[in-house]
């Protein structure tokens, strides 16, 4: 075996690495936006049915984007360190309030009806030099009950 297709997975590899430490570098810690008008809320309850899909909700508000912006929505019940999405909401920024609600089921981790800890996030995927950056506009944490409906 030659030791110049080693060389090149090496330097390929190492690019790579490069390339998506640069990334994480360009993108912003929360919250990006400096503008105190652009808010995310949690409601006090969620849902999860029968077959196990959780539904969360709350509010926003945003104005100004030049990309697609959304509200993501995370939840743990056991761990804090272990958050499951649920689901994605697109935003309307026009600087007005709006009602939130996502719904899925979550991944590996069963939820009860309980106390859980829930995160919502307001981002906009923002086209910097060609590429969709996130840029966020508002994040919240809330301590909710999940209830069974």
């Amino acid at each position: 075996m030659s030791v110049r297709p080693l060389l090149l997975r090496s330097a390929l590899a190492t690019a790579t690495a490069a390339g998506a430490a640069l990334f994480l570098l360009a993108t912003p810690a929360l919250p990006a936006s400096a503008d105190p008008s652009e808010t995310v809320t949690v409601g006090p309850v969620g849902r999860i049915a029968e077959d196990g899909t959780v539904t969360l909700s709350g509010t926003y508000r945003c104005s100004g984007s030049t990309g697609p912006v959304f509200v993501s929505s995370s939840v743990s019940q056991r761990s804090p360190l272990f958050r499951q999405g649920i689901g994605g909401t697109r935003a309307v920024c026009d600087g007005v309030e709006h009602s939130w609600e996502n719904t899925g089921k979550p991944g590996s981790e069963v939820l009860e009806p309980g106390q859980a800890h829930v995160e919502a996030t307001l981002m906009e995927l923002s086209p910097e030099g060609g590429l969709p950056l996130p840029l966020f506009h508002a994040a919240a944490q809330q301590d909710v009950t999940l209830t069974k409906g």
